[in-house]
C-alpha cells in the first residue's frame, strides 16, 4: 500500500487511475468510451457512491481500506484487461441496470433506444405489440427493455447458452417480469415451434472472422459463441431472414443489429428492401423489415 500513500482524495484516485488507463493502453468500449469515464466509474462504484454524483465528492479523504478496493480493481482492470461491467457485476443500458458477469455479452446494444422509442415512427399502433419475441437474448437485457416499452405484451426470449440463460433468468427476476416474459434454451428459432409474434428484435453474433482475430484483449473475457459468426459475421442474421416470416403475424415487423456489415447483407440479400434507421453514433448497423417485405 506503501506506493499509494500520496494518493488521498478520490480526486488524487481519479488522476491516477486515468494515468494508468492511458498508460496501459487500455481498450474502452463495454459501457464507457473514453478513459476518464471508465476511472470515474469504477472509483464511484468501488466507493458505493452515486454513479452521476462525482463533484461533491472529489475532494473526501478515503479510508487505508478503501484505497485497498481501488486499488485492486484498478489493477485487475490494466493487468487482466477485463471489461469494467464484469469487474462491478453490473452494465447499463439506456439507464437500465442489468447484472452481468462472464457468461454474457456486456450489454451495449442500438436496438435498445429504437425498442424504448416504440420504434417510431414505423410502428403505427405500438399498443398493437402483444406478442414479442428477442432472439440471442443473452443477459435478457432487450427482453426486458421490450416488457417496458410494450406493457401489454408477452415476451420470448431465446439463447443458445444455458449459462446465458442463468444470468437472464436473475435479471427478470430483478426486474419481477416472470408472469411477462419467458426464456427458452435452443438455437434461433428452434425452441419455439410454430409460434408467431407481432415484433422479432435480436441482437445476434455478427463479428467477422477477420474482426474477430483482432478484437481487442478485453473482447477475449466475452463469451466466444457471442461474437463470431462465420467468415462474413452474417451466419446467424441468414438463419433469421429466412425462417421470420413464418413466426410473424401480418404486419409484424422484423429489428436486427448486424454490426458494420451492411454492404455485405445487402449484396447477399438484394431483393429485399432492408430500412436503415438513423441511429446516433450507430449509423447503419441495425436494419428494419417487414413481413410483408420478407415475403414478397
Amino acid at each position: 500500500m506503501h506506493e499509494h500513500a500520496e494518493l488521498v482524495t478520490l480526486r488524487d484516485w481519479l488522476r491516477y487511475t486515468v494515468s494508468r488507463f492511458l498508460e496501459a493502453g487500455l481498450f474502452f468500449g463495454h459501457g464507457s468510451s473514453e478513459a476518464f469515464d471508465e476511472a470515474a466509474y469504477l472509483c464511484l462504484h468501488s466507493l458505493h457512491l452515486p454513479p452521476d454524483r462525482l463533484d461533491p465528492f472529489l475532494d473526501a479523504r478515503l479510508l487505508p481500506s478503501e484505497r485497498e478496493k481501488l486499488a485492486a480493481i484498478i489493477e485487475r482492470r490494466v493487468q487482466e484487461r477485463i471489461p469494467a461491467p464484469y469487474l462491478t457485476h453490473e452494465a447499463w443500458l439506456q439507464g437500465y441496470r442489468f447484472y452481468v458477469d462472464e457468461r454474457v455479452i456486456v450489454p451495449r446494444s442500438f436496438l435498445a433506444p429504437l425498442i424504448l422509442e416504440q420504434l417510431q415512427p414505423w410502428l403505427a399502433e405500438p399498443e398493437g405489440i402483444l406478442r414479442a419475441l428477442d432472439l440471442c437474448t443473452g443477459s435478457g437485457c432487450l427482453a426486458i427493455l421490450l416488457t417496458e416499452a410494450f406493457p401489454e405484451a408477452e415476451v420470448d426470449a431465446v439463447d443458445l447458452s444455458a449459462e446465458a440463460l442463468e444470468v437472464a433468468r436473475r435479471n427478470v427476476a430483478d426486474y419481477h417480469r416472470e408472469d411477462r416474459l419467458r426464456l427458452y434454451e435452443g438455437d434461433l428459432f428452434a425452441p419455439l415451434g410454430d409460434a408467431t409474434y407481432d415484433l422479432i428484435v435480436s441482437n445476434p453474433p455478427y463479428v467477422n472472422a477477420e474482426s474477430v482475430a483482432a478484437l481487442p484483449p478485453e473482447y477475449r473475457h466475452e463469451p466466444k459463441l457471442a461474437l463470431g459468426s462465420g467468415e462474413d459475421g452474417l451466419d446467424a442474421t441468414r438463419i433469421i431472414l429466412r425462417d421470420a416470416a413464418r413466426h410473424l403475424n401480418p404486419g409484424g415487423l422484423l429489428l436486427v443489429e448486424i454490426g458494420h456489415n451492411r454492404a455485405a447483407l445487402e449484396a447477399a440479400f438484394p431483393h429485399l428492401d432492408f430500412t436503415w434507421p438513423e441511429i446516433d453514433g450507430g449509423e447503419g448497423t441495425v436494419f428494419l423489415i417487414s413481413r410483408e417485405q420478407l415475403t414478397p
